[in-house]
């Protein structure tokens, strides 16, 4: 199949596409939170080389595939995460405070410490809480989908993954009930080059991750993922399809993981630094600040004073959250029953025994009475 590159913003920041309906107001905002997601990467990425938290998946590059796409939503919809999507529900609702305290697995960690960090849930935002294991979500997003279909709900899902998830068992059977039973729903495949040491040319053979839509009956649209304009125009066409009934849409947002897949991984190791410098001069912060420059929606300086206002923001938060208590460890057999059963208060005994003989267990924190 042939598929068209959708482009709105040359790297240079000059209008090549009909742009989208958006308010002065709103292409500020959309800076913003693209700012904010590279601000609050960047200082959890340095808190976790000082080993004050565990893990980080940073975004940096993505931010205006993540922004862009999510931007599109209402906020009765629900957006379904592959991984470095927390951002996105920063921007539609979930507090600072409760993002770093998950980062922290801290006593006001909601997950209650049972996730490792970087793995977010808010209800309120309607982000449900996602797997490390690649692809389940898409099924499960599915599933949801339908059932908002059967209840006449109204609602969209959007459901995220990696072009390395386009492997997986996951995708081909959410895609393929997605298009049989046309749920309301519209997949963001973030093609950022690598699925962790694996390129993406080594997981198809097919033109465009595009293309695997057609055999599901899903039509596929490839979008320049560092041009935030472009994401949120077809995102949005994809939301309105979808809940108008016209069933799911694959989007293929083609962008660069600019640093490691993780906290934990050297890219160095497996992709060479002329094309790491080549996607960094199509970098989406300064494609869409040259825009806003040009429109005179920003002046010089302005980024930078944003910048360190979200710096200080963030700082600030970051600094009552490491004053938080650890997560109390009776939350270890909490939640399963209405009452802890007697047979977890023995095993949860006897664990506290081992701890406070250790040295390892937290004030407050005793024994069950039997």
């Amino acid at each position: 199949m042939t598929i068209t590159l959708q482009r709105i913003l040359e790297p240079d920041g000059r209008l090549v596409g009909e742009a989208p309906k958006l308010s002065e107001s709103e292409l500020r905002a959309l800076f913003t939170h693209m700012l904010r997601v590279r601000v609050l990467d960047e200082r959890m990425l340095k808190l976790q080389r000082a080993g004050r938290i565990g893990f980080v998946g940073t975004a940096k590059g993505l931010e205006a595939a993540i922004i862009g796409s999510a931007y599109a939503l209402e906020k009765r919809d629900w957006l379904w995460s592959g991984l470095r999507e927390g951002g996105a529900a920063v921007m539609r609702g979930l507090p600072l405070a409760e993002y770093l305290a998950q980062m922290y697995c801290n006593a006001n960690d909601t997950a209650k410490g049972r996730q490792m960090c970087n793995h977010f849930q808010h209800k309120g935002s309607n982000y449900p809480s996602w797997s490390s294991v690649i692809g389940t979500q898409i099924s499960h997003g599915v599933g949801a989908a339908y059932a908002a279909k059967v209840r006449g709900s109204g609602e969209v899902h959007a459901i995220y993954f990696g072009d390395g998830a386009t492997s997986s068992n996951g995708f081909h059977s959410g895609l393929n009930f997605a298009g049989v039973w046309q749920a309301p729903c519209y997949f963001v495949c973030i093609d950022n080059g690598w699925a962790i040491s694996v390129c993406n040319r080594e997981q198809t053979a097919a033109e465009s991750f595009a293309d695997k839509g057609a055999a599901y009956g899903v039509p596929g649209v490839e979008v320049d993922g560092n041009d935030v304009l472009a994401c949120y125009r077809e995102c949005k066409r994809a939301l309105d399809r979808a809940r108008s009934g016209g069933g799911p849409t694959l989007i293929v947002l083609k962008t660069y993981r600019m640093l490691g897949h993780s906290s934990s991984d050297d890219p160095s190791k497996y992709r060479d630094q002329a094309e790491v410098d080549a996607w960094a001069a199509r970098d989406p912060m300064d494609r869409f600040e040259r825009y806003l420059l040009g429109r005179g929606l920003l002046k010089a300086g302005d980024r930078a004073m944003l910048e360190q206002e979200l710096t200080t923001e963030i700082d600030a938060e970051i600094h009552r959250q490491e004053a938080a208590p650890p997560m109390a460890l009776k939350t270890l057999v909490e939640d399963v029953y209405a009452d802890v059963p007697r047979h977890l208060r023995l095993q949860y005994n006897k664990f506290i025994a081992v701890a406070e003989r250790l040295g390892h267990a937290q004030k407050g924190d005793g024994a069950f009475p039997l």
